[in-house]
């Protein structure tokens, strides 16, 4: 009996090392390119609508690179009672931003596009975050360690970060960067058998 063909690469629209670190973990294999959109965050805009129109932007925009491969785009917003917090672009608004993020839970939210020349997949996936109560001197020794500096909502679970929180509920994944339970579900549906689910 023939061996099956080997699973096309994703064609990632990305340049996240979180992301190509959770694919690499997967075993899906991937390809990037750097999307060629740029992003525009607006605090009150609705975030489910904001990163599922980022997400299929990213796809979209390096669509003519995929030859016959599945493009995968996601954008990710960290949202605290209906405003959304986007990178800080100083060490003074990644302090406000975790101040703000102190004692309470937010929501990330990412959007998901999956796209072949046949079909296009866009979904959403949200997890809730409680941070813990934060002193002023916890606040000021993590945000030295410059662990902030391109993240949505100045921090990094998947690293020093992790000591902020309190609990999560949902994927931890998609707090990281890319709702990893979502894209295996679209791909066993889609791809069954081929990147190895459904």
């Amino acid at each position: 009996m023939a061996d099956a063909p080997p699973a096309p690469p994703l064609l990632l629209a990305s340049t996240s090392p979180q992301r190509r670190a959770i694919l690499e973990q997967l075993h899906i294999p991937f390809e990037v390119v750097t999307p060629r959109y740029e992003e525009e965050t607006s605090e009150i805009a609705d975030a489910v609508e904001l990163v599922r129109r980022h997400a299929c932007a990213k796809v979209r925009s390096v669509a003519r690179d995929a030859d016959e491969r599945p493009v995968l785009g996601v954008d990710t917003a960290v949202v605290l009672e209906g405003v959304i917090f986007g990178k800080p672009s100083s060490a003074a608004e990644a302090e406000q931003m975790l101040e703000e993020l102190s004692g309470k839970t937010h929501v990330v939210v990412s959007g998901l596009c999956l796209r072949t020349l046949a079909w296009e997949d866009v979904e959403h996936e949200a997890t809730r975050v409680t941070f813990r109560e934060l002193t002023p001197r916890e606040l000021g020794t993590y945000v030295a360690t410059s662990e902030w500096e391109g993240r949505a909502g100045a921090y990094a679970i998947q690293g020093r970060g992790a000591s902020l929180v309190r609990c999560i509920e949902g994927d931890y994944l998609n707090v990281v960067g890319l709702p990893a339970a979502l894209l295996v579900r679209i791909l066993a549906e889609r791809f069954a058998g081929v990147y190895g689910f459904g």
